[in-house]
């Protein structure tokens, strides 16, 4: 199946999640194109299915996720789409809070899942402004990304496609 997986990510954590998912379904034989939140000629006529993907920012996904899917929620909606977050940092055992929009656009799209990613913070990538919002919040430095879960959630959605594939294919 040919797969769009959209990515909005500012320092580069979702954007890595998100290219590990795309190369799993490449390895399980989707045909797999990523793209920027930002693309603006993307022909989601042609796609059998979609992830998109945010980081979250202060418990909220990013303005371009949101564009993109106000932008073309009615193509999405006609196919299967899965969504994801990254962000979460520290602890795992900590409740995971995610954008509350994410269950808006859950519904909208008909989306058939939304997963929640530990995400990773380098002190390196930010700004002066960016470090003082993280220390105020007490947000930890590191990388929280569990690439087993990550890999595991391919997996299942590649599962899906192919049952989905398998229940479309026309009969001779």
């Amino acid at each position: 199946m040919k797969v769009l997986v959209v990515i909005s990510s500012k320092h580069g954590a979702t954007r890595e999640i998100a290219k590990a998912v795309a190369d799993r379904l490449c390895d399980a034989g989707h045909s797999v194109t990523t793209v920027d939140a930002t693309a603006q000629d993307t022909d989601l006529d042609k796609l059998d299915a979609f992830v998109i993907g945010s980081a979250l920012y202060m418990g909220h996904w990013t303005k371009e996720a949101h564009r993109f899917i106000d932008e073309h929620h009615t193509q999405l909606a006609a196919k299967p789409v899965w969504l994801f977050s990254s962000g979460p940092l520290g602890d795992p055992s900590e409740p995971v809070k995610s954008d509350p929009d994410v269950d808006e656009l859950t519904a909208l799209l008909g989306a058939r899942g939304h997963a929640v990613f530990g995400g990773a913070l380098d002190k390196a990538d930010l700004n002066l402004v960016e470090r003082a919002a993280i220390r105020a919040v007490h947000a930890k430095y590191g990388d929280y990304r569990h690439w087993d879960e990550i890999a595991a959630w391919a997996d299942d959605i590649d599962k899906a496609l192919k049952n989905i594939s398998a229940h479309t294919m026309p009969v001779n």
